[in-house]
């Protein structure tokens, strides 16, 4: 699959529901209740997939954590300053880690109008990324091949991740104009 091809499907398969959820968040009757249900991973009343596997305490733990810092987190200047926050305080809990802290931070961010710049790397979005020899913790879009201008920072974080497989397994442009050059 081409990379535009990958980031045509991500659009059709998946941008619909992941702006649903964002505005699940973004529609909150208040900072604690945005906090309960981002700390918890429950936008619909049901365990959000990628933290399934998390032990409930282990959630609330976070929850609460979060709750004290509130002003804080209202407070924060831009995403990732509210990221910074989010993991200071939670990434230290036993069984909470970057993709959680992420995905929390992002559904916060949904609400206090702080939506990602960067594509931030963890998890299946650093495998995703290594396709194109990046790593670290972020990169910025403009990093990224051309195809990815269609998606926002935070939908890039999602196609890398999800994608990952085709990614690292697509045919690399540089080998098929190799294999023309061969072949005349």
């Amino acid at each position: 699959m081409t990379l535009a091809k990958i980031v045509t499907d991500y659009i059709r398969e998946f941008r619909n529901d992941a702006r649903a959820e964002m505005r699940f968040f973004e529609n909150q009757r208040s900072p604690s209740a945005a906090i309960r249900k981002a700390g918890l991973c429950i936008p619909s009343g049901k365990r959000r997939p990628h933290q399934r596997r998390i032990p409930k305490a282990v959630l609330e733990q976070a929850e609460a954590r979060l709750q004290a810092i509130g002003r804080s987190l209202a407070k924060a200047a831009d995403f990732d300053d509210l990221h910074r926050l989010v993991e200071h305080h939670i990434g230290g809990i036993h069984g909470v880690r970057a993709l959680t802290v992420y995905d929390i931070a992002h559904r916060l961010g949904a609400y206090f109008g702080k939506a990602p710049e960067l594509v931030y790397l963890h998890a299946g979005t650093k495998t995703g990324a290594r396709a194109f020899k990046i790593s670290g913790d972020s990169v910025h879009p403009r990093n990224l091949p051309d195809a990815f201008s269609r998606l926002q920072p935070a939908e890039i974080e999602d196609c890398l991740c999800i994608y990952k497989d085709d990614l690292r397994n697509r045919p690399r442009a540089h080998a098929a104009r190799r294999a023309r050059c061969i072949s005349v």
